[in-house]
């Protein structure tokens, strides 16, 4: 017995807001735009600052490898993108989140360190 388009894409939806929470906390949107059983497809479209971030394949790549294991009616992941018209980072967004700076995308520092001498 197959499951059907709606049913399918309530249970990835909620996936995504449980799973994928970084997405909206970074200022991101997501949603299922498309789901097709029989194909074995899911278009899921990312948004808001996930359209120029330097990190979004990485995130293709989690959405794929995950999707494609949780749900069994699913064999390929498409992901597509849509600008907003903030560029990226809501004003709204804090400068940092749990501590890290988003403006150096997670690193903590701008990637100039020495380990033999900062740290020993």
């Amino acid at each position: 017995m197959t499951e059907d388009a709606a049913a399918l894409q309530d249970r990835i939806e909620s996936w995504l807001s449980v799973q994928m929470p970084m997405i909206d906390s970074h200022g991101g949107t997501s949603a299922v735009r498309e789901v097709d059983p029989e194909a074995g497809l899911v278009v899921i479209e990312l948004g808001g600052a996930c359209s120029g971030c330097g990190i979004s394949q990485t995130t293709e790549q989690t959405l794929d490898e995950e999707l494609t294991t949780q749900f069994d009616a699913i064999q390929e992941v498409s992901v597509q993108y849509v600008g907003d018209d903030a560029g990226g980072w809501s004003v709204e967004q804090p400068e940092t989140y749990m501590g890290i700076d988003r403006t150096e995308g997670g690193r903590g520092g701008t990637g100039k360190s020495r380990p033999m001498s900062d740290f020993f």
